[in-house]
């Protein structure tokens, strides 16, 4: 079984873009979005991905993500649930870990997340400056909810 293990926060200024060292633009819509499981795909620059999510518990969830044809992809977004979402992910090393930082386009625009994935729940990490409030486990801030 493979486990999740994510802290979520919102962000609260741009210094991680001088602390990137990569990003990428990404799409991803939901052809499943009930509470106990999504099914997500997503484009990822040029590279098509499916992946199921189990429930949350806290900051635990189950998650199996393949790689599919870029093909594929792009004509399963076609029947996903509106909206798709459109967003950039920078890559920021940070005392040992690695941050996601998604900057949301469209309806969400000015909407910027920070997850750090942990091995264990009550896993210690250093918080970079650019993070803010702690939002891990809010469904408001779920991907499939915005």
């Amino acid at each position: 079984m493979a486990l999740e293990i994510e802290h979520k926060y919102l962000v609260k200024n741009d210094s991680y873009k001088a602390l990137a060292t990569s990003f990428s633009r990404i799409s991803q819509g939901y052809l499943c979005r009930e509470p106990k499981r999504t099914v997500r795909i997503r484009i990822r620059d040029n590279e098509g991905y499916l992946t199921i999510k189990g429930k949350n518990s806290g900051s635990v969830r189950e998650e199996y993500e393949y790689r599919i044809p870029y093909e594929d992809a792009e004509r399963m977004m076609s029947m996903c649930e509106p909206p798709v979402i459109e967003k950039t992910r920078y890559i920021v090393p940070f005392a040992g870990h690695i941050w996601e930082i998604d900057e949301f386009a469209g309806d969400r625009c000015g909407l910027v997340t920070a997850e750090v994935e942990l091995s264990s729940g009550d896993e210690e990490y250093l918080i970079p400056d650019f993070v803010g409030e702690n939002v891990t486990g809010n469904p408001g801030y779920y991907n499939s909810n915005l």
